[in-house]
Order: C-alpha cells, then sequence, then structure tokens
C-alpha cells in the first residue's frame, strides 16, 4: 500500500466516523453500566428523571416530546419508574386518558445517585486526557454539532 492509499484510509471521514460511534457507543455504556450498578436507573431512565426534575411534572405526551422519542416507548418507560416508587402518575379530570408525570422524594434520590455515578465514568474517562486535548476535543465536537444543526 503507497503512503497516499494509507493516509486515504487512515483519514478518511467515513472511518473517523465509524471510529467516532464506537467509542460513543461504549462511553454510553460504561455510562449505562455504572448508573445502573450504582443507582439501578439505565441512563434512558435518568433522562426522564432529568427532564421532570428540570421542567416539572409533565404529561406524559409532553415528556415524550420533550425527550425526542415515541409516546409508547416513554409510557413503559414511565409505567417502570412508577412501579419503582421514582414517579407517579395522576389521571387529568378533563381528559382520563391523559397522564401527568410527577417525580417523587424518591425519584430525586434516586437520580441524584445516577447522576453522581455517570459523571463519575466521564471525569475518569475524559479526565485522562491532557487539558489541550480536552480543549480540542470540545471545539471539534462543537463543530461537528453545528454542522448536524443546519
Amino acid at each position: 500500500m503507497s503512503e497516499h492509499d494509507k493516509t486515504a484510509v487512515d483519514g478518511a471521514p467515513e472511518q473517523v466516523g465509524l471510529s467516532f460511534l464506537t467509542l460513543a457507543h461504549g462511553v454510553r455504556e460504561q455510562v449505562d453500566q455504572r448508573m445502573v450498578s450504582a443507582a439501578g436507573l439505565s441512563l434512558s431512565r435518568t433522562k426522564v428523571l432529568q427532564v421532570l426534575a428540570g421542567r416539572g411534572a409533565l404529561h406524559q405526551a409532553e415528556l415524550a416530546d420533550a425527550l425526542g422519542q415515541a409516546p409508547r416507548s416513554v409510557t413503559q418507560i414511565v409505567e417502570g419508574l412508577e412501579r419503582l416508587g421514582l414517579v407517579a402518575r395522576t389521571g387529568d379530570p378533563q381528559d382520563r386518558r391523559r397522564k401527568t408525570v410527577t417525580l417523587t422524594e424518591a425519584g430525586r434520590t434516586t437520580l441524584a445517585a445516577a447522576e453522581r455515578a455517570g459523571t463519575s465514568v466521564l471525569r475518569q474517562l475524559f479526565g485522562s486526557l491532557e487539558p489541550q486535548q480536552l480543549t480540542s476535543l470540545e471545539t471539534l465536537l462543537a463543530r461537528l454539532d453545528t454542522v448536524l444543526a443546519r
């Protein structure tokens, strides 16, 4: 393989993109595993509790919209969280089909534990980078985010 061919393969945007996707998946798995072992919450369940903590009580449809997920998926997550006592659902007096979801105190406590666990993993992984590397990575990620937003 010539030097030109090696550069084309090693630095190809699609190859770098695939490496990024693989790494992102691995980071997500690490965070998810630590959250589950520390607090019993997956990352997806933690996100639901974070939205409720930040926005207050929401109808399930509003919660699904805030998460960018299908209402049925969110309903299943909420049902599981309700069984654990981390959220409460109440019916709407005008429309019994609408349910309002509220974070409970147990939910707040569990959310805090999950967030600490997730933060710990991220500090460990990204803390292994030199400050200049971390700044460069932040700049590169912001650039990609800008491209995605177009």
